[in-house]
């Protein structure tokens, strides 16, 4: 990444009490006092289908930096590298640059393939950004990206996630609302589906409609929602949680008639604002982060079925609030009660069939 500015004003470079929405260097000696846990199933496969590489001023997490994190206990078997600004191209018309970050992680995912990185395939699928509200013209941005990603570019994500509360922090590419039901978006959304290419929706809670009337437009488009839908719980939303709860779970049900749309299980850490990490004497268990999670991930679960729901760490983002084999053992809890074959769509199926992952 070029700068802080890339993230969007999200990034703070040094620790202080929690500002949800803000990504914050995770502190390594707060994250070692974690309660020592033994690893959950840790024959059950895992597809870990959210997670971002970024070298920006202070905060490097590169290959080696998340292997360290994911070779701590779970059989992560492989994952999705997800679109976050990473190394876009510094020169070139202002709309191909998202491609070098397609061409970074073709990198990195060749480097893994080598076998000299360990097991885990990383980067085995891509999904990284371009601006649909180009409409017709992001064909020629998707032709290069895909040709860039040597058969790994699965798609794009389009960061639509915004809110009129300036404590919030939106995405970078988010300039207001709606911007999912301009003809221009719809023209490059259709542009995306043509070239059998997937999207990831990342919004909040209260724009899921949005998501759903894409998919109702687009029946036969691979759409995946992030994050359970991006569910808020500071800002104007705090002290609401009820209130959040009931209206996110009838837009989920809603979402969940759509055949064509599948879910994220993960990524509430620094949006739900469920646990005050930062403030914490250490990290929060795996139980009690899947206490915290019960309640959404357990609706995905119940509305969408494990055949189109798959888990993601959205690292590093997530490490600050927990480790990695922290994280993955919360999300087993969550799941304790599921079958082996529910078990095994959740964590690595549905990502295979979803993103189309050849890692046999």
């Amino acid at each position: 990444m070029a700068n802080d500015a890339s993230l969007g004003g999200l990034f703070q470079g040094n620790r202080k009490p929690t500002q949800f929405g803000r990504i914050f260097r995770p502190d390594p000696a707060w994250l070692a006092r974690a309660e020592p846990e033994p690893i959950l199933e840790p024959e059950l496969e895992v597809i870990d289908t959210h997670h971002h590489l970024w070298d920006m001023p202070g905060y490097r997490y590169l290959l080696d930096d998340f292997l360290a994190d994911a070779n701590t206990g779970h059989k992560v078997v492989a994952t999705v590298f997800e679109e976050c600004r990473a190394m876009y191209r510094a020169r070139g018309p202002q709309e191909m640059k998202p491609v070098g970050e397609v061409e970074f992680c073709a990198g990195v995912a060749a480097m893994s393939d080598s076998g000299r990185y360990g097991d885990t395939r990383v980067a085995a699928g891509i999904v990284g950004h371009a601006d649909l509200t180009l409409g017709d013209r992001v064909a020629k941005v998707l032709e290069a990206e895909v040709a860039a990603g040597g058969g790994r570019f699965k798609g794009i994500r389009f960061g639509a996630a915004w809110d009129d509360d300036p404590i919030i922090g939106n995405s970078h590419v988010a300039k207001g609302p709606g911007v999912h039901r301009s003809a221009e978006f719809r023209a490059g959304l259709k542009r995306l589906f043509g070239l059998g290419l997937s999207f990831d929706a990342w919004i909040f809670h209260h724009q899921i409609a949005e998501v759903t009337e894409l998919a109702r437009a687009c029946p036969d488009g691979n759409i995946v929602l992030c994050h359970m839908g991006g569910v808020l719980g500071y800002g104007r939303w705090a002290g609401k949680r009820d209130e959040v709860f009931t209206s996110w779970k009838a837009a989920m049900a809603e979402l969940a008639k759509c055949p064509n749309v599948s879910v994220k299980v993960g990524g509430l850490m620094m949006r739900l604002a469920a646990i005050d990490y930062l403030t914490l004497p250490r990290p929060a268990t795996s139980q009690e982060l899947a206490d915290a999670w019960q309640p959404y991930a357990g609706t995905c679960l119940e509305l969408f079925g494990a055949d189109r729901c798959m888990v993601e760490s959205n690292f590093p983002v997530d490490k600050m609030g927990i480790g990695y084999a922290g994280l993955f053992n919360a999300l087993k809890r969550i799941a304790s009660g599921a079958s082996a074959d529910e078990k095994k769509a959740l964590f690595s199926g549905t990502a295979r069939r979803v993103y189309r992952l050849a890692i046999d």
